[in-house]
């Protein structure tokens, strides 16, 4: 048994459409709608350029095979990011601050990496890793 990799995150949130434009503006993720029997009013799920759904939006309502009490808002339980791995830094810098977005960089030279702190609409904190770019 292994665990190969992350498969996505899932936020419940109140702003569905205004997350999807987030995610899709921001870091050019792929918007789709999520599979049936979830509908567009429901979930939208953000792909990468490899075809992965890394990122599932759900509204409040939508049906879930674990179903447990979620409220979207500032808080985000345990969870305190997530992070992505990205190319393209000064990009991701114009792009945060052409939004007027607030956000945090940080360099880890021992390993060759920076990275930019910023939230989502949700307030979900992101880690926006960029090695050796």
């Amino acid at each position: 048994m292994r665990v190969n990799a992350l498969d996505h995150v899932n936020i419940i949130t109140d702003r569905l459409d205004e997350t999807a434009e987030f995610y899709r503006s921001l870091l050019g993720l792929e918007r789709r709608d999520a599979p049936a029997p979830l509908t567009p009013r429901n979930a939208q799920w953000m792909y990468d350029d490899a075809g992965r759904a890394i990122i599932h939006i759900n509204s409040e309502d939508c049906p879930r095979a674990f179903d447990r009490t979620v409220r979207p808002g500032d808080l985000t339980g345990a969870i305190h990011h997530v992070a992505l791995n990205c190319a393209g830094y000064d990009e991701m810098i114009a792009r945060i601050e052409a939004r007027g977005m607030a956000y945090q960089v940080n360099t880890v030279a021992a390993i060759g990496l920076r990275q930019i702190f910023t939230a989502d609409p949700n307030n979900v904190l992101l880690e926006l890793n960029f090695f050796g770019d």
